[in-house]
């Protein structure tokens, strides 16, 4: 059993509280994806976890157990860190095999298990060279096959494919999760490419100034971002933010675009006549005729294609910018005038004041 959690744990370095009364618990089995700006605390946590460094308050328990009084290296975890921690005078094959050797493994099993995590990361050409033969991503691959080799009941993962080229980046993004299931570890992996985390993870925790701001599914964080600040850091291209008043009428609730209604739906009524941010994704408009119900009239001012998507910037009558997203290959004018729509459904309303997201009657009950 490889739970994970995490009770009102307290970290500060001198005057500075780098993590605040954190609480948090990773199911076993599960992959937990860390995901926030540089100076959150995420790197700082994995290390509490490790017992690399001791919090001046709370509980740290793996599988039940408490871990106050247990060194980093009894906690029976695998950990890959963004400075590698490579033993220089060890070839590679030295390297991610010594958590088996420390462990007394046959020498066969750890040929076997070091060829086969080597050959799955792609460093098993390599796996004779010393560190410093190494370049940064087969030293970061070299950090992570060591971590994995042991197959241990948690692993730590910081930033494990930081330091790699774009094409083995998106290759791992698709291939790790295979990886790491297989393994049937409980994961706790870190990132800031927002990508990565919702390729890897189970879950979501959005971490912001030594706190969990949000914690959800991918698909949860994505579509119901609990703050502006959240919606920002997901999507490329970025979330579509516009300064609105929303206005209630017969038929429920309404924005104005281009001078054009656009409706939300009727459950966030009692944000009419409130400053409000509408928040709507790039991929959430899409290109109609003029005759179109809910049709918004705006003006193309470029084209981008971006491997599977174009993105086109258009410009509302009032001279609001709006990223449009579409696949690629999917016909659209691509310059003078044309007509958008969106589904209210689709749309996101934020609080001008504090950037929460508001809520519908339906989303309060749930969370009742």
């Amino acid at each position: 059993m490889s739970t994970l959690e995490l009770d009102d744990v307290v970290k500060k370095f001198g005057p500075d509280t780098v993590i605040d009364h954190l609480s948090l618990k990773v199911a076993d089995g599960e992959k937990l994806v860390l995901f926030g700006p540089s100076g959150a605390g995420k790197s700082v946590l994995l290390r509490l976890v490790a017992g690399v460094i001791r919090p001046d308050g709370g509980t740290v328990r793996i599988g039940g157990a408490d871990m106050a009084e247990i060194e980093a290296e009894d906690r029976g975890v695998g950990m890959a860190f963004q400075n590698f921690a490579l033993f220089p005078h060890m070839d590679a094959f030295d390297n991610i095999a010594s958590p088996l050797v420390a462990h007394r493994t046959t020498r066969e099993k750890i040929r076997t298990g070091v060829e086969d995590v080597a050959r799955l990361l792609k460093i098993d050409h390599v796996l004779s060279h010393k560190p410093r033969a190494l370049s940064n991503g087969q030293k970061q691959r070299t950090a992570l096959a060591r971590a994995l080799v042991g197959q241990p009941p948690l692993l730590l993962l910081d930033d494990p494919l930081r330091n790699v080229d774009a094409k083995l980046r998106f290759e791992m993004r698709i291939e790790l999760p295979r990886l790491l299931a297989d393994r049937g570890a409980t994961v706790v992996y870190v990132t800031q490419d927002y990508k990565e985390a919702m390729a890897i993870g189970d879950r979501i925790a959005v971490m912001r100034d030594g706190r969990i701001a949000q914690l959800g599914t991918p698909e949860e964080i994505y579509g119901a971002p609990e703050t502006l600040a959240i919606a920002r850091l997901f999507g490329d291209p970025t979330i579509n933010l516009l300064d609105v008043v929303p206005e209630a009428d017969g038929e429920g609730l309404h924005v104005t675009i281009s001078d054009r209604p656009v409706r939300l739906p009727a459950a966030l009524r009692a944000a009419a006549g409130k400053p409000c941010v509408l928040g709507i994704r790039p991929e959430s408009f899409h290109f109609v005729e003029a005759s179109a119900p809910g049709a918004i009239p705006v003006e193309i001012e470029a084209e981008t294609p971006l491997n599977e998507k174009t993105v086109t910037l258009a410009v509302t009558r009032r001279d609001r910018e709006l990223l449009i997203s579409r696949p690629a290959g999917t016909p659209a004018p691509a310059s003078g005038s044309a007509h958008i729509a969106v589904d209210g459904a689709a749309t996101l309303l934020f609080d001008k004041g504090d950037g929460r997201r508001i809520r519908g009657a339906d989303d309060e009950r749930r969370a009742a």
